[in-house]
């Protein structure tokens, strides 16, 4: 892969200089020939986990992406890949992708989300994270361009192939509990290697909130898919961004299943999450798997965040359909130290400066507040 697209204007070649003419991707993996005899980027084996990943340098010079220039791959045939984000060791940009679908045709070029959904500032996992985007689900491809616009220095392309498990086409409905504790799907049912969560948990006194995210990836997906995409996505957060587990506490797919996320969502245990940075010390995170930024989120969506909601609401006896005064440890929208008053079930966008969890599923909160009063009135009785 070469960054010699001709959409670069003369004045951005100019910036770049003679060396960036031709610059091969590295793997960064540590076996060497990160491709293939026929020329396509070879995805490695995870350590103890059933699918494939690589890291590959867009440009072996640091200095090139930090002049601010524009900086396009050729498109380049990948071994099979599902999942992929791009990440830096400093500065700010903006990332676009195409990829080439299992059909061989290419897609569409889109934005990949920036990197929003955060462990608060001062943690061991906000000091090791690298800058970059979201993780983006794009579904089985073997082929990839991408475009990085901004003033980042050695910019990093992540692959991720989750692989196959045995347990995902199983779809055995989880136990039922008499409590106001829905039906959760546990980490071990959608592949979580527990060997890749690092350190010990660490457990919230209070949950004073419910923030409600969305993945920003495709809303096509399938029943089978969603094992994939969770062990996608903790793959990235854990070995690309150096969390100690996956981001979110909880997952509700599209179907309105719920998945536990972070380690202690099997079971009762309130951990801190790393997803809405500035309020995880005391809050709960779930995020949909979906975009719903341009589409509308079904009701078995929004009564499986109020499930969840009620559940660790009724727990603490918090109101949803209340505001609560809330400390931020730092945000990019309240500075640390600063008391927020929030909606007790709240979208990102209330916190951060992101589109999370999208227009329509944000518009969709004060039905979730509402499911989630009536299910706590109910258990009452």
């Amino acid at each position: 892969m070469t960054f010699s697209d001709p959409s670069l204007r003369r004045r951005d070649l100019a910036t770049l200089g003679a060396a960036a003419a031709v610059l091969p991707l590295v793997g960064l993996s540590a076996a060497p020939a990160a491709a293939r005899p026929d020329g396509r980027l070879r995805l490695r084996p995870d350590e103890g986990g059933v699918g494939r990943a690589l890291d590959v340098a867009l440009t072996p010079d640091p200095q090139v992406a930090a002049r601010g220039a524009v900086l396009r791959t050729a498109e380049q045939r990948t071994d099979r890949f599902a999942l992929l984000g791009v990440t830096w060791a400093a500065g700010s940009g903006q990332v676009r992708v195409r990829v080439r679908g299992a059909d061989g045709s290419w897609s569409p070029w889109r934005g990949v989300p920036a990197l929003r959904d955060l462990p608060d500032r001062g943690t061991t996992e906000a000091r090791s994270a690298p800058a970059g985007t979201e993780p983006l689900w794009v579904g089985d491809s073997d082929g990839v361009q991408v475009e990085v616009t901004g003033a980042v220095e050695r910019p990093v392309l992540t692959l991720v192939d989750p692989g196959d498990h045995p347990n995902d086409p199983v779809d055995a409905r989880p136990k039922r509990h008499r409590s106001l504790r829905p039906r959760i799907r546990s980490r071990r049912s959608w592949g979580a290697k527990e060997r890749w969560a690092t350190g010990k948990p660490k457990r919230v006194k209070t949950v004073e909130q419910v923030h409600v995210h969305h993945t920003a990836t495709g809303n096509d997906y399938r029943k089978r898919d969603v094992p994939r995409i969770l062990r996608a996505i903790y793959r990235y957060h854990t070995k690309t961004l150096g969390w100690s587990d996956v981001g979110y506490n909880y997952f509700v797919d599209r179907f309105g299943r719920i998945w536990a996320g972070r380690r202690g969502a099997d079971g009762d245990r309130d951990t801190r999450g790393a997803h809405t940075l500035g309020f995880n010390h005391t809050s709960v995170g779930i995020a949909v798997l979906g975009s719903y930024q341009e589409a509308a989120p079904t009701p078995k969506v929004l009564a499986g965040v109020a499930k969840i909601a009620a559940w660790k609401l009724r727990k603490y006896h918090r109101d949803p359909l209340a505001t609560t005064p809330v400390l931020s440890h730092g945000s990019d929208l309240y500075p640390k130290g600063t008391v927020a008053t929030l909606p007790v079930i709240d979208g990102h966008r209330d916190t951060n400066d992101t589109e999370c969890p999208g227009q329509y599923l944000y518009a969709a909160l004060p039905d979730i507040r509402l499911r989630t009063a009536r299910r706590i009135k109910r258990s009452r009785r």
